[in-house]
């Protein structure tokens, strides 16, 4: 057994081989550039890009056509959220998400609210869940856009987002949700949600940082959106700029390799990790849904334990505190104060994701570890 152990598989993940083998051609011999129209360099990069188009479209049972390649999910989110306001905003002006969404959908709600539009954040329950019926209660004849994530990043709770489709549809409103963590690991489609965007990221699904996707919905019925960046019109006009085709290329063969079926495997894991937890330190308390939840994620609050101590107190194990696009911040967990957390609590928390290459041997030695770890500290 290697140490360090990695166990933050929802903050990033390492690129598969084969994924890295598919890439590495497009950056040198095959390098053309996929907007180059007139040269056999050009047609066999956009060949390339079409392929992994086709790849990361049957992923989430979508068309080639409805897929967006972006520089991340936290592009995507912006392209839906910015783009939606901009092109409905003379129907309406208001927009719905939730109180525990990712920054990336948050911060552009913020922006929007600055030039005049209004949001209303849902509360989710104790699990981390919202209630449909909050939704619906939210809507308004102005509302455009609804935008809720499909699984959170913090504590891996599912949303219904299937259930809202009827009625968001029925007012010509717009879905959009935050998939960066759902794709993969369980099974994703467009159709049986009912989503009109939605949003992926290469990195958490084995691929190569840098690049994702936005599927947009292009008929029945089309879901229209501005674009918020100019310079060339490259996808549909959507999104301008050179495309990345390695980067592309990684994120279609990591969306073909993506078996979720085999990620209940790292669901087991992940089990076992708190049932040992759940042993060794009584008084620990596990966060989110029990049941409706992504496999390979766990978060558990050690009562009086803070969270940065608990790392310092075992650096042979990479985890972390809650999302890594927030780990800088001196503030605790917004997603865990959201879902009921106290300030205290949440500083006592940490996240654990399981992944692909994590072996049994590696969550035994996590539980022991923490649960050494946890005495130490009370001991002081």
């Amino acid at each position: 057994m290697r140490l360090p152990i990695y166990l933050d598989h929802n903050a990033t993940t390492a690129v598969d081989d084969r994924v890295l083998e598919a890439m590495l051609p497009y950056f040198s011999e095959k390098f053309g550039n996929a907007a180059s129209k007139t040269h056999a360099f050009g047609w066999q990069a956009d060949d390339a890009v079409e392929s992994a188009r086709e790849r990361v479209a049957r992923r989430i049972g979508g068309r080639a056509a409805d897929i967006v390649f972006t520089s991340g999910a936290t592009e995507s989110n912006n392209l839906a959220i910015l783009g939606a306001a901009q092109a409905h905003q003379s129907r309406g002006r208001h927009l719905i998400t939730s109180r525990i969404e990712h920054k990336a959908v948050l911060d552009p709600m913020k922006v929007l609210e600055k030039r005049g539009f209004e949001v209303t954040r849902l509360q989710p329950d104790s699990t981390g869940k919202i209630d449909p019926q909050l939704v619906t209660e939210a809507l308004r004849p102005d509302t455009i856009l609804v935008s809720l994530m499909l699984a959170n990043n913090e504590v891996g709770t599912l949303n219904p987002i299937a259930k809202l489709t009827a009625e968001t549809r029925s007012r010509g409103i717009l879905l959009h949700t935050d998939a960066a963590q759902a794709v993969g690991k369980i099974a994703v489609d467009v159709n049986t949600l009912g989503a009109d965007l939605l949003s992926i990221s290469a990195h958490k699904l084995y691929g190569p940082k840098g690049v994702g996707a936005l599927y947009v919905r292009g008929r029945a019925p089309r879901a229209r959106i501005a674009a918020i960046q100019f310079g060339g019109g490259h996808e549909r006009g959507l999104r301008s700029g050179t495309l990345p085709v390695p980067l592309i290329v990684g994120l279609g063969e990591a969306c073909a390799l993506a078996d979720p079926e085999r990620a209940q495997s790292i669901g087991t894991l992940a089990h076992d990790l708190q049932v040992g937890l759940a042993r060794e330190i009584p008084d620990a308390r596990f966060n989110g849904h029990p049941d409706e939840r992504i496999p390979g994620i766990l978060s558990v609050t050690l009562p009086g334990i803070e969270s940065e101590s608990l790392m310092l107190g075992m650096p042979e194990i990479a985890v972390s505190s809650g999302s890594a696009c927030t780990s800088a911040e001196l503030e605790p967990s917004h997603v865990l104060m959201g879902m009921g957390l106290s300030k205290g609590e949440a500083n006592c928390t940490v996240r654990f994701g399981v992944g692909r290459t994590t072996t049994t041997a590696e969550i035994a030695f996590t539980v022991e570890r923490v649960a050494s770890a946890v005495e130490r500290i009370r001991r002081r």
